[in-house]
């Protein structure tokens, strides 16, 4: 009797044992488990955090900041009391292709008409456009009949060397003609500055601000040295009749200023016009 319970409580035993391994193991598979979930987890928080943070969940992706167009040089209005401080035009995010319409009414006729040239000369459109919206231009003088065939508006000082509290570099200044063995541009070149020309006009040369040539007849220098920023689209013959005027001595010797005043009653400048699009191609 006693060998057999002996024997059975052996059996019991062996069998318990086999559970608790079974058990054992089982609880090592759970735990093995639930390490790896919980280090995909972990890693996938990392993830995500990171690209929080770069902002991938932004609901809307960060501009990128915009470049500067163009760089206006600041004057001091305190040396030069002919300068006339009204804050400076935006440096970047300026229209850089096409045309603008920019019509100077005179009392001396019809509005005059020009097209400025934004692509060619963006930073002086930007700059007469941005003067214009101050009123800048409005009630001032056009103080020169110049020698070389241009009115000489945009200076309210009438001085010369009066403009805003700002400058900027040139564009678009035409290249020399070529020579002819006489050292003279050859005859059969177009003029640098056609009838019709408008361009900047600076006091030094290179430091524009609001100041402007409006050619009434053809010009063509050596060197030239004023940067074209458009034509005139209508009123050239107004700007003729004003070409024509008698001119009186400066005060420097040159007789220069119009007897009868030519003055700018208001000058404004429209949205730009986009450039044309190409055609599309036969086929």
């Amino acid at each position: 009797m006693a060998s057999s319970r002996d024997r059975q409580r052996k059996l019991a035993r062996a069998k318990l044992d086999r559970q608790l391994a079974r058990r054992a193991a089982a609880a090592k598979r759970r735990r093995q488990i639930q390490a790896g979930v919980g280090a995909f987890v972990v890693l996938a928080l990392i993830g995500l955090g990171s690209a929080w943070a770069l902002g991938a969940f932004d609901s809307k992706p960060k501009p990128k900041a915009a470049e500067d167009t163009c760089l206006w040089t600041p004057q001091d209005a305190g040396a030069n009391t002919n300068l006339k401080d009204v804050g400076t035009p935006p440096t970047s995010g300026l229209p850089t292709a096409g045309t603008r319409a920019m019509t100077v009414t005179t009392d001396q006729g019809g509005p005059i008409t020009t097209e400025l040239d934004v692509a060619s000369a963006p930073c002086a459109a930007a700059s007469i456009s941005y003067l214009a919206g101050k009123s800048f231009y409005d009630n001032t003088k056009c103080h020169e009949i110049t020698a070389e065939g241009a009115l000489r508006c945009g200076d309210p000082s009438g001085t010369g060397i009066g403009g805003p509290a700002y400058s900027f570099y040139d564009e678009n200044v035409p290249t020399a003609p070529e020579a002819s063995p006489s050292a003279s541009p050859a005859p059969d070149q177009p003029p640098a500055y056609p009838k019709g020309t408008v361009a900047m006009i600076a006091n030094p040369p290179g430091a524009n601000g609001s100041q402007f040539l409006i050619f009434f007849k053809d010009f063509n220098p050596e060197k030239p040295a004023y940067p074209i920023i458009g034509k005139v689209t209508g009123g050239l013959d107004v700007v003729e009749k004003i070409g024509a005027l008698e001119t009186v001595d400066n005060g420097s010797g040159a007789k220069v200023t119009p007897k009868t005043d030519v003055v700018i009653q208001s000058l404004t400048v429209g949205e730009p016009d986009a450039a044309p699009a190409a055609s599309p191609s036969a086929g």
